[in-house]
């Protein structure tokens, strides 16, 4: 009884504490420590089913977001340690010398405002909020058996780039266009589409999801759309093909619209094949701590 109710105190540490740490002055490694015990005290409270994959993969998710907004508490001191420059540099050395992205909206963009190609990429854009959750979702009801991989491979993905986040905090093409720093100007096509769609509700629904802007590399957006491409590719070719289908446009869309650097893009693959290379050397410590939890879980049931 007492492993059940410290776990299940825990648990409702790591969702409240993160909704009241700004209020109550909370450290920040105390934030981070209460959000990672979350998903394993998910693990101890409940025997293995579907129900409980489902609530650890979405305890993990409640800490990324933390994680992930985190760095931009003090945005005058994330400031300080804000990369602009290198993946201009790259960027332009891949396009040549010219950014990718600005080629693209100089070729495509519509001159006469907002046109469907930008309609079409920017709600591919916003699908993404439920793309990696939708993907997983399907797996977990079409193919139970490689739900935990999948799922494990996904958060890792999610986990690492917010590492990414706090090493290398790094500014997206638009903000440094709006900053003059990429000599070109890249437009920001995104707030074009969603501001006269959404009107008033634009402003709430921009700063709800938009906790880090200089969230931008590796893009997570790119990355966990290929993580999901692959997994559905391992269960299904037919499956897979849509996966990778989403997962080009969006990468295409996200050079476009001005949200990433291609050299976002290849970072996020990057960690995709390095997570996945990683999995099988990992496996014994997984395999380790599940059986520690495993022990506690019996514990619990008493």
């Amino acid at each position: 009884m007492a492993v059940r109710a410290g776990a299940a105190a825990v648990v409702g540490a790591a969702i409240a504490l993160p909704l009241v740490r700004k209020r109550l002055r909370v450290p920040g490694p105390v934030t981070l420590a209460v959000s990672a015990a979350g998903p394993l005290a998910v693990a101890v409270l409940a025997p293995r089913t579907r129900k409980r994959d489902v609530a650890l993969f979405a305890m993990q998710m409640w800490a990324f977001t933390v994680v992930h907004e985190m760095p931009y508490d003090d945005p005058e001191r994330l400031r300080r340690r804000l990369y602009t420059r290198y993946p201009i540099a790259i960027d332009r050395w891949i396009g040549r010398g010219r950014l990718p992205g600005a080629r693209l909206q100089t070729f495509l963009a519509g001159r006469r405002g907002v046109g469907a190609l930008d309609r079409v990429l920017t709600v591919t854009h916003w699908l993404w909020f439920f793309e990696p959750y939708a993907v997983l979702s399907w797996i977990l009801v079409r193919h139970p058996e490689r739900f935990p991989r999948a799922a494990r491979q996904m958060a890792a993905v999610f986990d690492a780039g917010a590492l990414g986040y706090w090493a290398v905090p790094t500014a997206p093409p638009w903000w440094s266009s709006e900053q003059g720093l990429t000599e070109e100007p890249m437009r920001r096509i995104m707030l074009e589409v969603g501001e006269p769609l959404w009107g008033r509700l634009w402003g709430p629904l921009y700063k709800a999801l938009g906790g880090n802007p200089w969230a931008a590399m590796p893009s997570l957006h790119f990355a966990t759309s290929v993580q999901g491409a692959v997994s559905l590719t391992e269960a299904s070719r037919g499956e897979g093909a849509i996966g990778w289908a989403y997962a080009l446009t969006l990468g295409f869309g996200l050079v476009y619209l001005g949200e990433h650097y291609l050299t976002d893009l290849l970072a996020g693959a990057g960690l995709v094949g390095a997570v996945r290379g990683a999995d099988p050397v990992f496996a014994p410590a997984v395999g380790q701590v599940s059986g520690v939890i495993q022990r506690l879980e019996r514990i619990a049931d008493g």
